[in-house]
């Protein structure tokens, strides 16, 4: 399917995200014809991600546009944004008129807080995997996954695989694989680590433990979103 109009693709930013869920679809998104993306936050000040590198908006929550695509990254400060009310309500109200609600990584679980994953298939980081039933969504333990107008991408690097699926479905397939093919997007990895399918065991119980502390925390802050959605209905 292509498209004949200008496509408004709204990528929202939040403090201590993750950049490269943002950049990497945000590399291809750019690249894709007839599309004007707009970097949203809260505030117009520039946001820092959780590696240091800060990104400003081009746009505030109360002043965007309709999106077509509305996309969230993941990131540490997803613990954070799941019961912020600001970004949980501007994600309410742009899914409502929005063609695709799509997120990478974790930002999933910030999907799945403001309740736009209920009854859906979704990816997420495969850490966080376990935690999206508690929100009411499927996991699938795929690069990218489609289900209606949703689309979610696993953990971080699966942003240029998840950018490109999306291009696929706004502008078709030979567009996508040109921007593929501009971009040079094609992975060879050094190691075999990239995921716990494939990595030493003794390696993903080491992951995992350095990461069950913000595994505990996001478990309960996911647990009092889900009792607040319960709630509303």
């Amino acid at each position: 399917m292509t498209q004949t109009h200008t496509i408004t693709v709204g990528m929202v930013l939040f403090p201590n995200l993750t950049q490269l869920d943002l950049t990497g679809p945000y590399e291809v998104f750019a690249r894709m014809p007839d599309t004007v993306v707009t970097l949203v936050a809260e505030a117009p000040a520039p946001v820092r991600s959780e590696r240091g590198l800060t990104i400003t908006p081009d746009t505030t929550f109360a002043d965007a546009p309709q999106c077509d695509v509305l996309f969230v990254p993941g990131g540490i400060g997803v613990n954070a944004m799941m019961e912020h009310a600001p970004v949980l309500e501007f994600l309410r109200a742009q899914a409502e008129g929005a063609r695709f609600i799509t997120s990478v990584c974790t930002g999933a679980l910030l999907l799945g807080a403001a309740g736009l994953l209920q009854g859906y298939r979704a990816a997420t980081h495969w850490l966080a995997m376990d935690l999206l039933p508690i929100l009411g969504a499927e996991p699938v333990h795929e690069r990218v996954v489609i289900d209606r107008n949703r689309i979610t991408g696993g953990g971080i690097t699966a942003g240029i695989d998840f950018g490109l699926v999306v291009a696929a479905q706004l502008y078709g397939r030979d567009v996508a694989e040109r921007i593929q093919l501009m971009m040079e997007y094609n992975p060879a990895p050094p190691f075999t680590s990239g995921s716990p399918a494939s990595a030493d065991a003794a390696l993903v119980e080491q992951v995992q433990a350095i990461a069950s502390s913000n595994y505990e925390q996001r478990r309960q802050i996911a647990e009092r979103a889900a009792a607040r959605l319960r709630s509303t209905h």
